[in-house]
């Protein structure tokens, strides 16, 4: 059973990673730990501010892999505590975003409980390919040739 799709138009040729990538956002979409926000900054940049309040440097890992930004916290929770109320848990996150291409990380800093992930969009060039058509008689060194066969 095939799966009709928004790409499976004839006219939309090579977008099957774009479906990759829209399959791969709403599964991470489900949990809102931690929030965050993307604002613009300036014609070229965006930043990613996550809350992540109780991280130090030590517990954060940033990654880029396969157009994909990838922030893991974990906190190390000590055993030496005790608690008489817990209402801090100390838990460990996993924030996925899908990256266009060209798109580079150029800053990370932690402030006051906000980690702000600096990224830029180099701006692209329009470019204009003119693609030469080729014919049979136009090759050089493809000639048809006649071959003798015998029939018995």
């Amino acid at each position: 059973m095939s799966r009709l799709t928004v790409f499976n138009s004839p006219l939309l040729l090579g977008f099957d990673h774009v479906e990759r990538m829209l399959a791969s956002i709403s599964k991470n979409s489900g949990d809102g730990y931690p929030p965050y926000n993307i604002e613009q900054i300036g014609e070229d940049g965006l930043r990613i501010s996550l809350a992540v309040a109780g991280f130090s440097e030590d517990n954060l890992t940033i990654e880029v892999e396969d157009r994909q930004l990838r922030i893991h916290g974990k906190q190390i929770d000590e055993a030496s505590r005790m608690y008489l109320h817990r209402g801090i848990a100390a838990r460990q996150f996993i924030r996925s975003f899908v990256l266009a291409d060209g798109i580079e990380i150029s800053d990370a800093e932690l402030d006051n409980g906000l980690l702000h992930i600096d990224l830029m969009r180099p701006s692209v060039e329009r470019r204009v390919q003119t693609i030469e058509i080729n014919s049979e008689k136009k090759k050089p060194g493809r000639k048809k040739t006649a071959v003798d066969v015998e029939v018995d």
